[in-house]
């Protein structure tokens, strides 16, 4: 089977192994390395599609499988149109498999080698997740790009608990993919596998190494920012990528930090995703050029700044950070708007300029001015 999604590398940094390409898809292409905004509940919080496409250019957005599962159905979306009709979003969806989710819920959950049973956090009714029923899910949402159901453990687990979990990881793809093979509506959409294994290189080069059979069209890493030391987060990504295929996407799911994200570029990520911009934007921390400014506080009661003199964002353009100090004091809805909208032109400029740097030849060196930055 064809799949839907095709990978073109442009450039590469011989030095650091960063990559530059197009990632093309049924909903438009889009320029890797990228981030995507979380759009958990088919919206990004604060923001309309018109935003995020006239003022931010966003070109692929995530949404997520068990909110959608749950409130308002998949086979509600699927009468809809399908997920891009029913939240007017004409470019490219990632669906992650509501995995992370579910093994977030711990006591409301049960897992078996079948899959998972778990209780809704809304209602408390029991579902049941299985590889096969995820990827009909996702298949309903009409995704371009969908994510294989997976085993993500808390930090830290032990060996033999990690093992176990990779394994039943690897069945579960297995399974999965050959459901999605199966499925005609499958030609629409890429379906990625994900390489879990905890923090043991032992097992993360066993997990990929058994789902490469799948030559799936793209691989992510799981199973990362679930409480450890950022450093081994680097360190587990730095050793998966390059056991995965070069001419195929790859994906560190639920990174990072500003500072970190050229960091995963430079062990060869093509996509990450983060609900960071968005929720810390919500609670008044904002990301720019000088710094992390908390709005909150009384230096800016009185600042008729720019809240980044260097953003060109419709917030930084048009108000000050007294301004948006007295929206956060009084609780006003616009805050989150107007935060939300820097903070992720702040994410997706920064991957602009890393793409940029990688295809002009200088990733080494503006890796090497960010560390130094970061580090200031």
């Amino acid at each position: 089977m064809t799949s839907a999604l095709r990978f073109e590398i442009q450039a590469t940094c011989p030095e650091t192994g960063a990559r530059a390409g197009l990632l093309h898809t049924a909903h438009g292409t889009i320029e890797t390395p990228v981030f995507m905004p979380v759009g958990t509940q088919a919206t990004v919080k604060g923001l309309t599609p018109r935003d995020l496409i006239d003022d931010l250019d966003a070109k692929i957005i995530l949404a997520n499988t068990y909110h959608l599962f749950l409130r308002p159905g998949h086979e509600r979306i699927r009468q809809a149109g399908g997920l891009h009709r029913f939240m007017a979003w004409p470019r490219a969806i990632l669906t992650d498999s509501g995995g992370f989710q579910v093994f977030s819920l711990e006591t409301l959950r049960k897992v078996t080698d079948e899959g998972v049973l778990f209780r809704s956090h809304l209602d408390g009714d029991a579902h049941f997740f299985s590889p096969e029923s995820t990827v009909d899910v996702q298949l309903a949402l009409g995704s371009d790009i969908i994510m294989m159901l997976d085993e993500c453990l808390a930090y830290p687990a032990t060996h033999e608990q990690a093992a176990e979990s990779m394994h039943r990881t690897i069945r579960w793809a297995r399974a999965g993919y050959r459901h999605y093979l199966s499925r005609d509506l499958g030609l629409h959409c890429a379906l990625f596998p994900i390489v879990q294994g905890g923090m043991y290189p032992d097992l993360r080069r066993a997990c990929a190494e058994e789902l490469l059979a799948l030559d799936a069209p793209g691989y992510a890493i799981g199973g990362l920012s679930v409480g450890e030391p950022r450093d081994v987060s680097l360190e587990m990504t730095a050793l998966t990528a390059p056991l995965l295929p070069a001419d195929r996407p790859r994906y560190v799911m639920g990174v990072g930090m500003p500072e970190e994200l050229p960091q995963y570029v430079a062990r060869g990520v093509d996509m990450m995703d983060c609900v960071l911009p968005t929720r810390n934007a919500r609670n008044g921390y904002l990301f720019t050029s000088q710094g992390k400014v908390v709005i909150k506080q009384n230096r800016y009661q009185a600042d008729d700044g720019p809240l980044d003199p260097e953003c060109t964002c419709y917030t930084c353009r048009t108000f000050t950070r007294s301004y948006l100090r007295h929206l956060f004091q009084a609780g006003e809805i616009l805050f989150a708007t107007l935060a939300t909208l820097h903070n992720i032109q702040f994410f997706l400029e920064l991957m602009r300029r890393i793409r940029a740097a990688i295809l002009a030849g200088e990733f080494a060196a503006f890796l090497q001015r960010e560390s130094s930055r970061s580090c200031a």
